[in-house]
Protein backbone atom coordinates (compact mmCIF):
# COMPACT_ATOMS: atom_id res chain seq x y z
CA UNK A 1 0.00 0.00 0.00
CA UNK A 2 1.35 3.33 -0.95
CA UNK A 3 0.13 6.27 0.69
CA UNK A 4 0.22 9.73 -1.33
CA UNK A 5 0.53 12.92 1.28
CA UNK A 6 -1.28 15.70 -0.17
CA UNK A 7 1.25 18.84 0.35
CA UNK A 8 -0.53 22.38 0.64
CA UNK A 9 0.24 24.93 -2.17
CA UNK A 10 2.17 26.52 0.56
CA UNK A 11 4.55 23.92 0.73
CA UNK A 12 4.95 23.60 -3.00
CA UNK A 13 5.43 27.14 -3.20
CA UNK A 14 8.40 26.51 -0.38
CA UNK A 15 10.12 23.40 -1.94
CA UNK A 16 10.42 25.49 -5.13
CA UNK A 17 11.63 27.93 -3.37
CA UNK A 18 14.13 25.75 -1.60
CA UNK A 19 15.03 24.05 -4.73
CA UNK A 20 15.62 27.54 -7.00
CA UNK A 21 18.07 28.46 -4.01
CA UNK A 22 19.92 25.60 -4.45
CA UNK A 23 19.76 25.95 -8.18
CA UNK A 24 18.32 22.35 -8.62
CA UNK A 25 15.33 23.29 -10.37
CA UNK A 26 12.54 21.00 -12.30
CA UNK A 27 10.45 23.06 -13.81
CA UNK A 28 12.77 25.94 -14.45
CA UNK A 29 16.26 25.85 -16.40
CA UNK A 30 18.85 25.58 -13.77
CA UNK A 31 20.63 28.52 -12.70
CA UNK A 32 17.00 30.18 -13.09
CA UNK A 33 16.72 33.75 -10.74
CA UNK A 34 14.86 33.42 -7.87
CA UNK A 35 11.58 35.89 -8.10
CA UNK A 36 8.50 35.44 -6.56
CA UNK A 37 7.31 34.84 -10.42
CA UNK A 38 10.19 31.91 -10.62
CA UNK A 39 8.84 30.24 -7.26
CA UNK A 40 5.41 29.83 -8.65
CA UNK A 41 6.08 28.84 -12.01
CA UNK A 42 8.68 26.04 -10.41
CA UNK A 43 6.08 25.34 -8.49
CA UNK A 44 3.87 24.43 -11.49
CA UNK A 45 1.26 27.55 -10.18
CA UNK A 46 0.24 30.51 -12.37
CA UNK A 47 2.64 33.53 -10.90
CA UNK A 48 -1.10 35.51 -9.74
CA UNK A 49 -1.57 32.23 -7.58
CA UNK A 50 1.40 33.49 -4.88
CA UNK A 51 -0.29 36.68 -3.40
CA UNK A 52 0.66 38.65 -0.66
CA UNK A 53 -2.42 38.26 1.44
CA UNK A 54 -2.41 34.77 1.02
CA UNK A 55 1.10 33.76 1.99
CA UNK A 56 2.64 37.37 3.67
CA UNK A 57 5.47 35.15 5.37
CA UNK A 58 6.96 32.79 2.47
CA UNK A 59 6.40 36.22 0.73
CA UNK A 60 8.67 38.18 3.06
CA UNK A 61 11.44 35.38 3.04
CA UNK A 62 11.65 35.26 -0.49
CA UNK A 63 11.94 39.10 -0.84
CA UNK A 64 14.63 38.53 1.99
CA UNK A 65 16.41 36.31 0.34
CA UNK A 66 16.54 38.55 -3.13
CA UNK A 67 17.70 41.32 -1.32
CA UNK A 68 20.42 39.57 0.74
CA UNK A 69 21.68 37.53 -2.62
CA UNK A 70 21.52 41.22 -4.49
CA UNK A 71 23.75 42.90 -1.11
CA UNK A 72 25.99 40.08 -1.42
CA UNK A 73 26.41 40.91 -4.99
CA UNK A 74 27.29 43.96 -4.73
CA UNK A 75 29.86 43.51 -2.10
CA UNK A 76 31.79 40.95 -4.25
CA UNK A 77 32.01 43.24 -7.52
CA UNK A 78 33.90 46.05 -5.31
CA UNK A 79 36.30 43.16 -3.58
CA UNK A 80 36.73 42.21 -7.46
CA UNK A 81 37.19 45.21 -8.56
CA UNK A 82 39.61 46.25 -5.97
CA UNK A 83 41.61 42.51 -6.54
CA UNK A 84 41.51 43.95 -10.45
CA UNK A 85 43.54 46.89 -10.51
CA UNK A 86 46.86 46.49 -12.00
CA UNK A 87 50.23 46.87 -10.39
CA UNK A 88 50.71 49.92 -12.71
CA UNK A 89 47.79 51.53 -11.22
CA UNK A 90 48.56 50.75 -7.93
CA UNK A 91 51.97 51.99 -8.45
CA UNK A 92 50.25 55.36 -9.85
CA UNK A 93 48.02 55.32 -6.76
CA UNK A 94 51.29 55.14 -4.49
CA UNK A 95 53.30 58.09 -6.49
CA UNK A 96 50.17 60.10 -6.13
CA UNK A 97 50.33 59.29 -1.96
CA UNK A 98 53.88 60.32 -2.03
CA UNK A 99 53.50 63.71 -4.33
CA UNK A 100 51.03 64.70 -1.68
CA UNK A 101 52.61 63.65 1.57
CA UNK A 102 55.93 65.26 0.03
CA UNK A 103 53.79 68.46 0.04
CA UNK A 104 52.59 68.69 3.40
CA UNK A 105 55.82 68.05 4.61
CA UNK A 106 57.53 70.58 2.49
CA UNK A 107 54.40 73.41 3.91
CA UNK A 108 55.40 72.02 7.93
CA UNK A 109 59.12 72.65 7.04
CA UNK A 110 58.21 75.74 5.69
CA UNK A 111 56.12 76.69 8.86
CA UNK A 112 58.65 75.30 10.93
CA UNK A 113 61.41 77.66 9.78
CA UNK A 114 59.08 80.42 10.08
CA UNK A 115 58.55 80.04 13.47
CA UNK A 116 62.07 79.47 14.75
CA UNK A 117 63.15 82.95 12.44
CA UNK A 118 60.56 84.17 14.82
CA UNK A 119 61.72 82.75 18.23
CA UNK A 120 65.08 83.96 17.22
CA UNK A 121 63.87 87.63 16.69
CA UNK A 122 61.99 87.77 19.76
CA UNK A 123 65.01 86.72 21.61
CA UNK A 124 66.90 88.96 20.09
CA UNK A 125 64.70 91.80 21.06
CA UNK A 126 64.27 90.67 24.66
CA UNK A 127 68.28 90.67 25.26
CA UNK A 128 68.56 94.12 23.53
CA UNK A 129 66.01 95.39 26.24
CA UNK A 130 67.70 94.54 29.27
Amino acid sequence: MSSTVKKSAEQEFRDAFDRLKKGKTIRLPLGAAVTQNNVAREAGRDPSALKKDRYPLLILEVQAYITSKSEQKRSSKRTTDNRARTDKQKIADYRKQIDRLSSIVAAQNSTIEELLDEIERLKAGRVSRF
